[in-house]
């Protein structure tokens, strides 16, 4: 399966996930502390790290930071609280995913394989995605649109490539808030709702006359190509008249 690191202090939790794990098919390394998880995680190179933020010797979100300037494992985070503040601190600081506590072996088996999935996935993905004449260049962030460049936020930018990665799906808000916001318990859909206003005025549509981003009401948004646009019919071609014979005089 995969070789996964765990940092966790808690003697009595840290020996039952490294079990639980094995038992999944994982081959499995432990610390107890911070420093020593960071430590094996640049010795071993381990295809994910789950990481407590509660350590002794240095917080959680230190580790990942520190983590995050040798390596782009993934990491998936281990909180107390799924309110704690420093969990969105930790998915801003580049967290691939959260449990919060108490979680089993299995339910940490099963993000595991999640992560693991999305990050083939993005191995995987083109590095520009063209949804009609849009164009968004998801390594260089940038974003043309029928061969114009769009000038986009950082925000506006994540919002539309985490759509355009899912051209013609339906994404729902509560996507938007956790995947794009970082806000794994929730927020205000207005926050989504005006980020996608300014988005279309970029795009030069509205939410009332949409071209590529379409609103599911009680549902979420889905970016989509533009319908084209039918071309009249042509008319029917009018030859002479031909009214009754005439007669022979």
């Amino acid at each position: 399966m995969a070789e996964v690191l765990i940092i966790e202090d808690d003697d009595r939790i840290r020996p039952l996930l490294v079990r639980g794990l094995r038992e999944c098919g994982h081959t499995v390394t432990s610390a107890p502390n911070g420093m020593g998880g960071l430590q094996l995680a640049v010795d071993s190179s381990p295809d994910l790290v789950v990481l407590d933020l509660g350590l002794p010797d240095v917080d959680g979100t230190q580790v990942l930071s520190m983590l995050r300037a040798v390596s782009q494992v993934p990491v998936i985070i281990a909180s107390a609280r799924a309110d704690d503040p420093s969990l969105v601190g930790a998915l801003d600081a580049g967290a691939d995913d959260y449990v919060v506590k108490p979680f089993t072996s299995a339910q940490l088996d099963a993000r595991i394989r999640a992560v693991l999935r999305r990050v083939d996935a993005g191995r995987q993905r083109p590095s520009t995605v063209t949804v009609g004449g849009l164009a968004v260049d998801l390594a260089g962030r940038r974003v043309h649109l029928d061969g114009r460049e769009v000038e986009l936020t950082p925000r506006e930018f994540d919002l539309l490539a985490h759509l355009a990665e899912r051209p013609g799906e339906v994404v729902t808000k509560r996507d938007l808030l956790v995947e794009v916001w970082r806000q794994p318990w929730g927020g205000s859909d207005k926050t989504v709702d005006v980020h996608l206003s300014w988005l279309r005025r970029k795009l030069g549509e509205t939410a009332a006359a949409p071209r590529y981003l379409t609103t599911v009401r009680g549902v979420g948004v889905r970016l989509a190509a533009p319908e084209p646009t039918p071309e009249p019919a042509p008319e029917p071609a009018h030859g002479p008249a031909h009214g009754p014979a005439a007669e022979d005089g």
